[in-house]
């Protein structure tokens, strides 16, 4: 079964053709907002629409690099196992998809999300066992270790929701709390700490040694820090003194974490071009310019989470549905998809393929004019004069990310060309 290659082009194409997927809910949903559109249930299609990202897209993703790595260190195992996982995973997101517009949370919905969750399970066994194979000095191993336990604690989250509705406990502070729970050891644990180890392991893979204190450094303080991290989600309700105080701590504790990743980033710009059209080339322009917009947003959200201790602020970002999106977005978008759009194209560039420049600038101009609009959206909480027509420039938004990721889809298998 060694013998068996894991096709990490071709999951590439399946995850961003579910990406496209995502991005067509979207547009639905924001045609919702404006248009009639009676047969379509808005809140059936957003659990839809949000399940599918996390599954089809950013977990399918990161689980196909992931193996790559793996394959990429000649480890010895049976791939084959993981394409039935990954395969597993899209039948269950897929089911997922439509059942959640079909009936909302129910039967055949939470059947499907429990499924996906045990498929979770499986995945963060195999790899933990195939990562004990794998000599390498880019501490990557630790960043996708505790990315998985992370992943494996976010469920609880997920499970906590589902027993509430099963019982129709109908308190809103535990639904929320149980959601911000899942939310945060997705976003803030698995995606983030998935993405620094297929970063740093790219950087080592390519000779580039001297990120390696900042990289240790960096991954000590998030892993202490994730976990507390969370009561800064939940400061809306009614903690204990204790929990306050951590969550001030915490707080003060992302300064460090903004420290290390702000001198991190000069340092991998010095790897950036120019370097001459060889072997040795290291990143493509269309790469450092996802990556740049990525490390831009990763410090806005490091600062969004430093001022959240303060009670205006806090009781302001997530009472306002606005800031919310857009935090989300914020980080799904900003952060981790234009991370990971920027390594796919690293990855294809081995076999002399691209994503499309055009497809990538259009999709981050939706993305950006998108931010920058639900913002303002957020500032007429405190009586900032209203966007005209915001509804319609999100509509319009969401199309334009929709086109781009289509372009980037379809364009996905064009043949390199110099400097892209």
């Amino acid at each position: 079964m060694q013998n068996y290659i894991f096709k990490t082009r071709q999951w590439i194409q399946v995850a961003l053709i579910n990406f496209c997927v995502v991005a067509l809910a979207g547009i639905i949903m924001r045609y919702k907002i404006n248009f009639p559109l009676p047969f379509v249930n808005q809140k059936y299609l957003l659990h839809a629409h949000s399940h599918f990202a996390f599954t089809g897209w950013v977990a399918l993703v990161l689980m196909a690099l992931m193996i790559d790595y793996l394959q990429h260190h000649n480890v010895n195992t049976n791939y084959k196992k993981y394409h039935w996982i990954l395969l597993a995973n899209c039948i269950t997101a897929y089911g997922m998809f439509f059942s959640f517009i079909v009936e909302g949370y129910a039967f055949y919905s939470i059947t499907f999300s429990t499924l996906s969750i045990f498929i979770s399970y499986f995945f963060i066994f195999y790899f933990w066992l195939d990562l004990n194979k794998v000599l390498d000095e880019s501490y990557a191993s630790k960043w996708f270790k505790t990315a998985l336990i992370l992943w494996a604690l976010s469920s609880l989250g997920a499970f906590t929701l589902a027993y509430l509705m099963a019982n129709h406990i109908a308190v809103q502070d535990y639904y929320f709390a149980a959601v911000y729970f899942f939310l945060h050891f997705q976003y803030n644990g698995w995606f983030l700490f998935a993405c620094f180890g297929l970063l740093f392991s790219y950087l080592y893979e390519k000779g580039f040694l001297s990120v390696g204190a900042i990289n240790k450094k960096l991954f000590i303080v998030m892993t202490i820090t994730v976990g507390p991290t969370y009561v800064l989600s939940i400061l809306w309700l009614r903690l204990p003194k204790a929990l306050h105080i951590i969550a001030d701590i915490s707080g003060i504790l992302q300064l460090l974490v903004l420290y290390y990743f702000i001198k991190l980033v000069p340092l991998v710009i010095k790897f950036f071009p120019p370097v001459k059209a060889t072997i040795l080339r290291r990143l493509t322009k269309t790469t450092s310019f996802l990556w740049i917009m990525a490390s831009v947003a990763f410090i806005i959200k490091i600062i969004l989470q430093m001022l959240s201790i303060i009670p205006f602020l806090s009781h302001y970002a997530f009472g306002f549905r606005p800031i919310v999106i857009g935090y989300l977005h914020l980080s799904f978008l900003g952060i981790i998809s234009f991370f990971i759009l920027g390594y796919i194209n690293q990855v294809l560039n081995v076999f002399q393929r691209h994503i499309s420049t055009a497809g990538v600038l259009i999709f981050v101009a939706g993305v950006l004019i998108q931010e920058i609009t639900l913002m303002n959206q957020g500032l007429e909480a405190i009586e900032v004069e209203p966007l005209p027509y915001a509804n319609i420039i999100l509509f319009c938004t969401a199309i334009v990310m929709g086109i781009g990721l289509i372009w980037i889809a379809l364009k996905v298998n064009q043949v390199k060309k110099p400097g892209v």
